[in-house]
């Protein structure tokens, strides 16, 4: 009996973890990662990645009102998010309360603060 409640045990344990690692992998800053790096994103031909490697230079942007990209303002993050995947990926604009823009969004404004990896300061 005790064999039982082991595996049993085992089991529900085994079950915890893979729902986390499972709910983690499904979070709209994951999906966005995963769009963020996609070249294919919007119809696109290259990633957002190729120009912003590890999310550099957008990290204050989930502060920004106002963004200027290319000589033109844009009044919101989505619309930068869209006139980048126009201009710079060549790809179609994506509708701006749609799942994908959600998470791109949220990709981004998780960027918040971080400095990429090559631009930490030596200790």
């Amino acid at each position: 009996m005790s064999i039982l409640r082991i595996a049993l045990l085992s089991l529900i344990i085994l079950s915890v973890m893979f729902s986390a690692a499972f709910a983690i992998k499904h979070m709209p800053e994951e999906r966005g990662k995963t769009l963020f790096n996609d070249p294919k994103f919007a119809g696109g031909t290259k990633a957002c990645n190729e120009c912003h490697p590890n999310g550099r230079g957008l990290e204050k942007a989930a502060d920004k009102k106002e963004f200027n990209i290319m000589g033109k303002t844009q009044k919101s993050l989505e619309e930068a998010v869209n006139f980048c995947i126009v201009n710079a990926n060549k790809g179609k604009t994506i509708g701006v309360k749609s799942k994908q823009m959600k998470d791109i969004v949220a990709y981004i404004k998780s960027l918040k603060g971080k400095v990429p990896a090559a631009e930490k300061p030596m200790k």
